[in-house]
């Protein structure tokens, strides 16, 4: 049995990782559930899967959750402080880490620390601190299993290599729901339009990611760590499908990719099965069902988030760390309607320049940096609307 500590349980990855769950409950068993505001739905995750601990972020809403578990033997806790101690919890030892944004980057190290093996689907983790969260897992002997379908798809062709290191890492993308669009096409998108993803079901935030292309971006960064490659090996082709998930080239001209439906549960039980294959609820590929594949480049004239990720990621220090920070800021003043689709990367590009830049920072200056790229980022939007 493998015993589970799910980090953002209420959350599009955490809800499939339990879908998987409930299909394997011979193999898995739920120890841990955490989430940051969604006590309605933890509460009944906690009923449904009767973990030891449950854990709310939001401090305010213990008395929720207590109330709500009052018949339960289950422990419950609140805050930034618990969801680290159960990111460690003695009985797990597989961490997913599904929470949003630059939150998981703390966890993350507590599951690291406590030597826990993590499925990784919180990519700013290691676009934040890449290089420090990396060696910190080498250092520790913990194993890193990609959960994003694109790098669960690289990890997947580079597995059974006796050479590692590719020739390229190619990314796909589906281009989100504005591919093709012109610049003068998005100046008035609203959050709703940017929401309407067209192959996948995800949360807010990477929805937008997905509509501005930023999430491409993230991902570069978080391949070049995870992978350990350089900038150069990393590209991008935009497949609208969402067929090949992503493709490994090697120095012999080979690629191999790695296919299937566009359903994360598959990469989250490959995550939590690894090495393992088992029986998935994931509905079988038919090549009948979907004949056309296309590919192309991406635009990135119209969607400057994929440059503006990958000059952060050749910058390197606290570079990526000010983007993200940024973007976020950015992101949910877009879902308020408080700035421009395409105003976004400007706003990230005029924090970047504006934060202090550090060029091997400690762990606790991510933080530091983190927090003057949000104030920075906010001040700015203010100004935009004045």
């Amino acid at each position: 049995m493998k015993h589970l500590a799910i980090l953002g349980s209420t959350g599009s990855i955490g809800t499939q990782a339990l879908d998987v769950v409930k299909m394997h409950p011979d193999i898995f068993v739920v120890d841990v559930l955490v989430a940051g505001n969604n006590v309605d739905l933890l509460a009944k995750q906690a009923l449904e899967f009767s973990p030891k601990l449950v854990v709310i972020g939001n401090e305010t809403k213990y008395d929720e959750l207590k109330n709500r578990l009052k018949n339960s033997n289950i422990a419950i806790a609140a805050g930034a402080n618990a969801v680290c101690e159960a990111a460690a919890y003695s009985s797990c030892d597989t961490v997913v880490v599904a929470l949003v944004g630059f939150s998981g980057l703390r966890p993350t190290k507590c599951a690291i620390d406590a030597g826990k093996t993590i499925a990784l689907a919180n990519k700013e983790t290691l676009v934040v601190a890449g290089e420090y969260i990396m060696n910190s897992a080498k250092e520790k002997g913990v194993s890193i299993l990609p959960v994003d379908s694109e790098h669960s798809a690289i990890f997947q062709c580079l597995n059974g290599e006796r050479h590692l290191t590719p020739a390229q890492i190619i990314l796909t993308a589906s281009g989100g729901p504005f591919r093709g669009r012109t610049r003068a096409e998005l100046e008035n998108v609203t959050p709703a339009a940017a929401l309407k993803h067209p192959n996948w079901s995800m949360g807010a935030k990477v929805t937008i990611d997905s509509a501005s292309m930023m999430n491409k971006g993230l991902e570069s960064i978080e391949a070049r760590w995870l992978f350990d490659v350089s900038p150069e090996k990393i590209g991008i082709v935009v497949h609208p499908q969402s067929i090949v998930h992503s493709l490994v080239e090697f120095s012999d001209g080979s690629l191999k990719a790695q296919i299937g439906v566009p359903d994360m549960r598959l990469p989250i039980q490959y995550a939590l099965t690894y090495p393992d294959r088992i029986e998935s609820p994931v509905a079988k590929f038919s090549f009948v069902q979907h004949p056309n594949w296309t590919f192309e480049e991406p635009d990135r004239e119209v969607f400057r988030n994929l440059n503006i990720a990958f000059d952060a990621m050749h910058i390197g220090g606290t570079a990526p760390c000010a983007m993200n920070g940024a973007n976020e800021v950015a992101v949910a003043e877009f879902l308020k309607g408080n700035v421009g689709f395409l105003q976004m990367p400007d706003v990230i590009e005029q924090t970047m320049a504006e934060t202090t830049f550090i060029q091997s920072p400690s762990f606790d200056d991510y933080f530091d940096i983190d927090a003057e790229a949000k104030q920075i980022a906010t001040k700015i939007i203010y100004k935009m609307k004045k």
